[in-house]
């Protein structure tokens, strides 16, 4: 029998497992903070488990951004553990379109900080992005897309997602729907040790959709924008994110994709002179960023924007770090204007 799965795939809280994915900080990591500093999982469920909230990730992130800094890990989980709550965000009047318990749309979700960029996936003009429906946000079908996962029914899976992007564009989908969805998957995975085909066959149909849409962009002069995951980072998803979000204000991309070397990197920059490259790392053992200065410095010059929770320590000169999808959109767009 499959599992139920909560309206708010997020009230479980995440288990050490999926923490660790969603910080890039390895588990036998995090259990050291716990122990030693106290930085821990806060929350119990029913059956006494314990469970990471979105405060306990937040000062987790803290924690990793100050030690990358270079200061002492008790020093980093003092401050940490001092960090202040976010301010409350404001809250929409409910009308006919947006239920009074729906979920807030400027949140972005835990671990991603929020941007100045709106959560839409729209660009800075407020204009939206093509094929992308004005009508007001909605709560999004995480449990349906769950359930369509975990009975393995690929035809609704695409569908709920092909028409949640026509409905509020790559970003809204990817932070609103996608991301709790793979992380409700994950800490299943992590409770049972199952559900690694149902990881696949959603991340098979993600892709396949918004690799339809970043199709989408007419060809045109100019220099595009070149994306692929560091060397031997195998995680691809969020690159093809990218390129969708991206592809709907109109920007040419080419997709090198997983595991990208950067040798091969550098041939591709050359061949064909991109205004900016993107550069993803999700684990920590993908995440040295030493290779990146080694890049070629092109004439025109080029933009290098890095992204992902592998990335470990202060990134090169010149090389610009982004925390969250609507955070990547607005400095690639910005760097072509």
């Amino acid at each position: 029998m499959v599992e139920e799965t909560p309206d708010n795939v997020e009230d479980a809280g995440y288990g050490i497992g999926a923490a660790s994915r969603r910080l890039g900080v390895p588990a036998p990591t995090l259990r050291t903070w716990n122990l030693r500093y106290g930085l821990g999982p806060s929350r119990r469920t029913p059956g006494g488990h314990r469970r990471y909230d979105a405060a306990d990730l937040r000062r987790l992130t803290e924690m990793k951004r100050l030690i990358a800094t270079g200061l002492a890990p008790a020093e980093a989980a003092r401050l940490a553990l001092a960090l202040p709550p976010p301010p409350p965000a404001a809250t929409p009047e409910p009308t006919e379109e947006t239920p009074a318990d729906a979920p807030e749309t400027g949140a972005p979700p835990t671990g991603t900080p929020a941007t100045g960029t709106p959560a839409t996936g729209t660009p800075a003009t407020g204009t939206p992005p093509t094929g992308v429906s004005e009508a007001g946000p909605r709560r999004p079908p995480t449990a349906a897309l769950a359930r369509a996962a975990l009975v393995l029914d690929s035809h609704q899976v695409s569908g709920l997602v092909e028409e949640t992007l026509a409905r509020h564009g790559v970003v809204w989908t990817w932070e609103r729907l996608l991301l709790p969805v793979f992380d409700a998957i994950c800490r299943r995975q992590d409770d049972t040790g199952a559900g690694i085909d149902v990881e696949h066959l959603l991340s098979d149909r993600v892709q396949a959709a918004l690799q339809r849409r970043a199709r989408d962009v007419p060809p045109h002069e100019g220099r595009p924008v070149l994306l692929a995951c560091a060397e031997d980072e195998q995680h691809s998803l969020p690159v093809h994110a990218l390129a969708a979000a991206l592809g709907e204000v109109g920007v040419q991309t080419r997709v090198l994709g997983a595991r990208t070397p950067y040798a091969a990197l550098a041939h591709a920059m050359r061949r064909l002179g991109p205004v900016v490259v993107f550069v993803w790392s999700q684990q920590a053992i993908t995440g040295d960023t030493a290779p990146l200065a080694a890049l070629p410095r092109l004439r025109p010059a080029c933009r290098i924007v890095i992204g992902g929770l592998g990335w470990q320590g202060e990134p090169p000169p010149g090389v610009v770090r982004v925390s969250t999808l609507p955070e990547a959109v607005a400095r690639i767009t910005a760097t072509l204007a």
